[in-house]
């Protein structure tokens, strides 16, 4: 199927990249650990439909030699970090051109490693990992680009220093001076528009910054806000900025555009300079706006690369029964009129895989015929992976009373954030305590390979976030594609995908307070509500139907949240609008 851009008769811009998409981490294959979850697995499938659809993108992140991190368990469930071997070598190719940053007023050398993405017919979008560990640097300087989400303060804002102006430098080194679009995936890489800005006043002399250049600044860029949680916000102090970053000229002559007050904030920034905005879910657009009023905020919700997270045996299904499938998700639709039994056969040899691992792991004799509930995502407390196990006593009476089912868990937890690993070892300790009534597992060092087996392989996918703080959450649409209907909080993605009975199931209400949004007892029972009177009965007395919720999750949700679909909203509103 060809792509929008795929006509170069009709486009000029064909033959050359004109998007540049910056990302902090970006996951392009699982023996690369330069991600840490949703934002670089979305990255990573943003590029992947941007190959499919021909999008003429380049892509700049940061070589992480140390990766995130390895993660284990000890005996108490307490998580433990380790650093992650990989041989970069194995997997990129050195590029011969180098740039450098001034940072406390050093130059700091960066090459770039280069990964392509390709499709069969020979379209490519080329990732550039930028790395600092050259032996003309400091020691100290080497290391800059080693570990993800690693450091303090200073660390963190010279690593954004080198992505987002180190990386615009070396875009032109390699050659990229045609770049219309400077997409940034979140705050990391808004230093960027310190450059752009620098290079619009070099035009004529290196005058002052002008209002022209600004327009032309924001003309160019495109900024993707995600989470809406404070914490998660880059702020750094004035002074720090200063220090680290020098005398740029924006930071005097439009230091209203570039500071709030006393701090860097890096969304501001990236909203000043930018002329579309977006957050990825329609809720979430609408809670960004509360939060940084004054901005026009658009929403593109969040999708997946269909082909990458559809297990084989769905793969081959439908081959079968969709053809054209991988290129049009759309088409996807269909499904609903593949036969019943080879849907849930295809399930099964999905499941059985995932057991089969499962209990060669860890010994925990999980059965085939008993409902696999999962729930597997990055170990923030907000999150709250532990909202099924608020009330132990009540769970263990639905396990006997309703029907059995068996719990797959796994996830990270930031390696300074206390309170997610406290969060891991109470589920981790729980599952001793439910031994006898629900077979239970926690999974260590959750990747993409192991994420990919357990969003198809469970019976019903799990999302418990606090309200509204879920972005969006794209974990439940790699779960629909492959016929697993979510059990899900109304936050983020999950209010336009969920069609009670239909597409999967809701836990509370949508459209709550802010006092009711923050009550764990009422959200946890309807939870058990849920479970106990609808999901249990459905799976074990009425499997036909319980197929059809499976059917209408493929139908509905899996041809609609991908990132085909995202891909294209972009194209129309912020690339070539």
């Amino acid at each position: 199927m060809p792509g929008p851009l795929d006509d170069p008769s009709k486009n000029r811009v064909n033959n050359q990249r004109i998007i540049a998409y910056f990302s902090m981490e970006i996951a392009v294959d699982a023996e690369i650990p330069t991600y840490a979850g949703g934002l670089g697995v979305l990255a990573g499938d943003t590029i992947r439909s941007a190959v499919d659809l021909k999008v003429p993108m380049v892509a700049v992140t940061l070589l992480y030699r140390k990766g995130y991190f390895y993660q284990t368990l000890d005996a108490s469930g307490w998580q433990r970090e380790e650093p992650v071997e990989w041989v970069v070598d194995d997997f990129l190719e050195e590029m011969p051109q180098r740039a450098a940053v001034a940072l406390e007023g050093r130059s700091v050398h960066i090459r770039s490693w280069k990964y392509e993405v390709s499709d069969s017919g020979g379209f490519k979008v080329p990732v550039y990992f930028l790395d600092s560990d050259l032996p003309e640097n400091s020691e100290g300087d080497r290391t800059l680009t080693h570990s993800l989400y690693g450091g303090d303060q200073r660390y963190r804002l010279c690593q954004e220093a080198i992505l987002g102006i180190g990386g615009v430098r070396m875009l032109r080194a390699l050659g990229y001076h045609e770049i219309e679009r400077f997409h940034m995936n979140d705050g990391h890489a808004s230093l960027l528009v310190l450059e752009l800005l620098d290079e619009e006043a070099g035009k004529n002399g290196g005058r002052p910054i002008t209002h022209d250049d600004v327009e032309a600044v924001r003309r160019k860029c495109v900024f993707t806000t995600h989470t809406p949680v404070p914490a998660a916000r880059d702020q750094f102090p004035k002074e720090l900025a200063e220090r680290v970053l020098g005398e740029y000229q924006a930071m005097s002559d439009i230091k209203d555009l570039v500071f709030c007050g006393d701090v860097l904030d890096m969304t501001f920034l990236g909203f000043n300079l930018s002329h579309f905005i977006n957050g990825v879910a329609k809720k979430h657009s609408e809670v960004a706006r509360l939060m940084f009023a004054g901005y026009l905020i658009d929403a593109i919700t969040n999708g997946v690369h269909a082909a990458t997270w559809v297990a084989e045996p769905f793969h081959e299904l439908y081959d079968r029964h969709i053809r054209g499938w991988r290129l049009d998700n759309f088409s996807l639709r269909y499904a609903l009129s593949i036969p019943k039994e080879e849907v849930w056969k295809a399930h099964n040899q999905v499941k059985k895989r995932l057991l089969q691992y499962l209990n060669r792991e860890t010994n925990v004799g999980m059965d085939l015929n008993v409902l696999t509930i999962g729930f597997a995502r990055r170990m923030a407390t907000y999150k709250r992976a532990d909202l099924l196990f608020t009330d132990p006593e009540r769970l263990k009476s639905i396990a006997s009373k309703a029907g059995p089912f068996q719990l797959v868990y796994a996830g990270k937890a930031h390696p300074q954030d206390q309170a997610g690993k406290e969060l891991i070892q109470r589920i981790f300790r729980i599952k001793d305590a439910l031994a006898k009534n629900i077979k239970m597992v926690y999974l260590e060092n959750y990747d993409l390979e192991l994420g990919k087996m357990i969003t198809a392989g469970v019976d019903v996918w799990l999302n418990t976030p606090q309200p509204p703080l879920e972005a969006s959450g794209t974990s439940g649409m790699k779960a629909a594609l492959n016929g697993v209907p979510s059990l899900s909080v109304l936050d983020g993605w999950w209010i336009e995908g969920c069609i009670e009975g239909v597409t999967g199931w809701s836990i509370g209400e949508n459209e709550r307070g802010t006092e009711e949004a923050g009550n764990r007892s009422k959200d946890a029972s309807s939870l058990y509500d849920k479970l106990e009177q609808v999901i249990i009965p459905l799976f074990y007395h009425n499997r036909d139907r319980f197929i059809d919720v499976m059917l209408h999750s493929i139908a509905l949700n899996g041809s609609f949240f991908n990132t085909h679909r995202m891909i294209q909203q972009y194209v129309l509103k912020a690339y070539f609008e």
